[in-house]
């Protein structure tokens, strides 16, 4: 990814061994960028993460078919194969939010595009069309969120408390140990 896309300037981890120790934190401190750990509470934190592992592992699973040894010569084609394939949120593939359109592979037995629809001359009218597209994928993806939050959010009600409201605080052993009151 690094290769691609440069460093990133943040990353959420569940608090992974890689991520939490010490030489971890000042390599990626030195390189500016942010670790934003989820809480224990809130494993649901990078959602999107877990869902892209989930196919990735069942993509290579079912490649692989028991061989473990040639792991790493199939990633590169999961990896390829993922980014072409059109995504529900923004209704394209993550190649076309990038370059603006999906690579041809040997599967494509049809004739090749008019290069004039995909590829274009002057710098200007490219910038253009990417931020067109990426405005569209910006609408696709809220469109998305709402439907999402519409769907999580039948039935519950909102509230809103004022200074002074009496609230149920339930304070975790773990996180602050001298202000709970124990049975002994």
């Amino acid at each position: 990814m690094v290769i691609l896309h440069g460093l990133p300037k943040s990353i959420v981890s569940d608090r992974d061994p890689k991520f939490v120790g010490h030489f971890w934190r000042i390599l990626w401190e030195k390189l500016k960028t942010k670790l934003k750990f989820s809480s224990s509470c809130h494993p649901q934190t990078n959602g999107q993460n877990e869902v892209v592992n989930i196919s990735f592992s069942t993509m290579l699973r079912e490649i692989m078919r028991g061989n473990h040894k040639s792991r790493d010569e199939y990633l590169p084609h999961i990896e390829f194969a993922y980014n072409r394939v059109v995504h529900k949120t923004t209704n394209i593939s993550p190649f076309e939010v990038v370059y603006g359109l999906n690579p041809l592979t040997p599967l494509n037995l049809l004739p090749l595009p008019n290069p004039q629809e995909f590829v274009h001359k002057e710098g200007v009218t490219k910038v253009e069309f990417v931020k067109k597209m990426h405005e569209k994928i910006k609408d696709q993806i809220q469109q998305q969120t709402n439907k999402y939050l519409k769907h999580s959010n039948k039935g519950k009600r909102e509230l809103i408390f004022k200074e002074g409201d009496w609230v149920w605080l339930h304070l975790r052993k773990d996180k602050f140990p001298t202000k709970r009151k124990f049975k002994t």
